[in-house]
C-alpha cells in the first residue's frame, strides 16, 4: 500500500551526527530499532513512549521523526525487526526445474526449521507473540512481506505432492507442517519447564528437521511411517514419486 504526502510537508532536519554520514545514521537507525523492540515487548505500543526508545538508544528524541516518520511506523518497524530476528520465512531458496515434489517439501521443511531454531532474544519474540495475538497494521505487514509468499509456497508444493486432495484439506494439511515447525520455537520455554532445559537443548536443528521431514510425508504417504522406520521393517512408502 502507498501512502501520498502533502507537497507542503517537509522531512524534519536529520538529528546532529558524527559527520552525518551513512554509517552513523545505519547505526543510530538500528540502536533505536533495538530500543524501540524492547520497549514495545515490554510495554506494548501505548505504553512504550519516543522519549524512553530516544533515551535507551542514546538518540535525539527527533531521530524517530526522522528516521521513521512517526511512533506507529518505527513500532512496524520494530516488528518487522523482530521477525528477522525470529527466522525470516519470505525468501527460501528455489529449488532447481525438475525438483521433485518430495524433494521441493524436504527442502522447504529443513529451511524453515533451521530458521525457527536460529537464537532469537526473548524481547522479539515476545513482541511478536504480542502483535499476532491482537493483530494491527504491524502484523498486516509482516504476514504480507515474510508469512504469505512461505505460506503459498508450500500450499503449490503440496498441491503438486497431492492433486487429488481439495483446497481445504491442502489447508488443513499446510497448518499441520507449520505447526510442527513453529512449535519448538514459540513453546521452547514451557517445553523447558516440563522437561528440562537440558532435554530440550539436546535437541538440534538437524534432528528437529530430520524427524518434522520424516513425520510429514510419512503421515502424506511418501515415506515410510515413523514407527516402522524406527524398528528397521521395511515397509514401502505409499505412492512414494
Amino acid at each position: 500500500m502507498f501512502y501520498s504526502l502533502p507537497c507542503v510537508t517537509m522531512p524534519p532536519d536529520p538529528p546532529a551526527l558524527p559527520g552525518n554520514d551513512k554509517e552513523a545514521e545505519a547505526d543510530a537507525r538500528e540502536r533505536l530499532l533495538a530500543a524501540a523492540q524492547d520497549a514495545f515487548a515490554e510495554h506494548g505500543f501505548k505504553g512504550a513512549t519516543v522519549r524512553d526508545i530516544c533515551r535507551t538508544a542514546g538518540a535525539n528524541i527527533a531521530s524517530v521523526n526522522y528516521y521513521f516518520g512517526d511512533k506507529e511506523k518505527l513500532y512496524i518497524e520494530a516488528v518487522k525487526r523482530a521477525h528477522v530476528c525470529a527466522g525470516r520465512m519470505d525468501t527460501f531458496p528455489v529449488p532447481p526445474a525438475g525438483t521433485p515434489p518430495v524433494e521441493k517439501l524436504r527442502g522447504f521443511i529443513r529451511e524453515m526449521v533451521t530458521r525457527m531454531n536460529t537464537p532469537a532474544s526473548p524481547a522479539a519474540m515476545k513482541l511478536m507473540l504480542r502483535e499476532m495475538a491482537d493483530p494491527g497494521k504491524a502484523a498486516h505487514v509482516v504476514v504480507t512481506e515474510f508469512i504469505q509468499p512461505a505460506a503459498f509456497a508450500l500450499r503449490a508444493m503440496l498441491r503438486e505432492l497431492l492433486p487429488q486432495l481439495d483446497e481445504q484439506h491442502l489447508l488443513m494439511t499446510g497448518f499441520c507442517i507449520i505447526g510442527q515447525c513453529l512449535y519448538y520455537r514459540q513453546n521452547r520455554p514451557i517445553s523447558e519447564l516440563i522437561f528440562g532445559k537440558e532435554a530440550i537443548d539436546a535437541l538440534d536443528s538437524n534432528a528437529v528437521a530430520d524427524h518434522v521431514v520424516r513425520f510429514s510425508l510419512a503421515a502424506l504417504g511418501h515415506a515410510v511411517p515413523i514407527g516402522d522406520a524406527t524398528s528397521g521393517r521395511k515397509t514401502s512408502a505409499r505412492g512414494k514419486k
